[in-house]
């Protein structure tokens, strides 16, 4: 049977710019019988922005309203840029009384990172990971696999992901799982919005990143002393990087070996998340369980809200 979901979209980051995109999208959401609210958000453009940035802050600090019913799915509408710029106009107070325990998800990846850290940091709210209306819900070709651990993560109280990946370290750590885009992350180093994660299981992506400026931000994480508090650094996907012959085989392998030798806690490799088709929806905050080895690796995941 079917369940039809209320989705609450929102721009924190940027404007929706393909209108094809979004009409299949909005079109997709509502042919399968969910209720799209914020719509309105869609529409709105302030240079780069998806709204001014109390209009953007707007969309989340209405959650905090309890004369407003809650929706189901809190929807980002896309990444880009502009997240970092109303975090210090987020309601947090309101959005821990309001949605703490509650039955609601919020989505999204990319710059969304730096709203889900904030809330984490700021007001212990656990968010998700995954899919944007405009990258995924509107893709040419919606990703079956996308979508289907969408509705399994957001629906179920723990999750699996088990993947063949052979491993080059063993791990059996348990911690809270955080984390999102690598440069979003270490922008906000330093900062109130920056959550203060001990024993954790730090993940992390990126998108059109050189090998080079994704050790340099896994430096900035190690030498600030964050990296050596957790468990473990799981790397999701870094894609759109190119390869130069001045490199001379200095490649994503070469890195993520090299910052093994440093950080002195294990690298899992392989985890599908982060600018790619077909991606795994995370929940940020959530409990951990994640075991490695030559086979591969499983991460179980639980303690998060979820849609009953």
């Amino acid at each position: 049977m079917t369940v039809h979901r209320t989705f609450d979209l929102i721009a924190p980051s940027g404007y929706p710019h393909d209108a094809e995109v979004l009409h299949r999208a909005l079109q997709r959401l509502r042919a399968q019988g969910h209720r799209v609210e914020g719509v309105e958000a869609t529409r709105r453009r302030y240079q780069r922005f998806g709204g001014t940035d109390a209009e953007r802050a707007a969309d989340l600090n209405r959650l905090a309203d309890p004369a407003r019913a809650l929706p189901d799915i809190v929807l980002a509408v896309r990444g880009g840029y502009g997240a970092v710029r109303i975090l210090h106009g987020l309601d947090y107070e309101g959005l821990q009384r309001r949605l703490t325990d509650q039955p609601v998800a919020l989505v999204g990846h990319s710059d969304f990172t730096a709203i889900q850290l904030a809330l984490f940091a700021r007001a212990g709210l656990k968010t998700f990971g995954g899919p944007m209306l405009m990258s995924d819900f509107g893709a040419e070709h919606l990703s079956e696999f996308t979508m289907r651990h969408f509705w399994s993560t957001l629906t179920k109280p723990t999750t699996t992901i088990a993947r063949n990946v052979p491993q080059a370290q063993a791990v059996d750590v348990t911690g809270t799982l955080w984390g999102g885009n690598l440069a979003v992350l270490t922008s906000l180093i330093g900062t109130p919005y920056m959550p203060p994660v001990q024993g954790g299981v730090l993940f992390v992506e990126d998108v059109n990143e050189q090998p080079f400026r994704i050790e340099r931000m896994l430096y900035q994480l190690h030498l600030s002393g964050i990296l050596g508090q957790q468990q473990a650094l799981v790397l999701g996907d870094f894609s759109g990087a190119r390869s130069y012959d001045y490199d001379n085989g200095y490649d994503l392998h070469a890195m993520i070996e090299h910052i093994r030798s440093v950080i002195g806690i294990p690298v899992v490799t392989g985890l599908q998340f982060g600018h790619v088709p077909d991606m795994l929806t995370l929940p940020v905050g959530a409990d951990a369980h994640l075991v490695a080895d030559a086979n591969g690796f499983e991460l179980t995941l639980s303690n998060y809200p979820y849609l009953s």
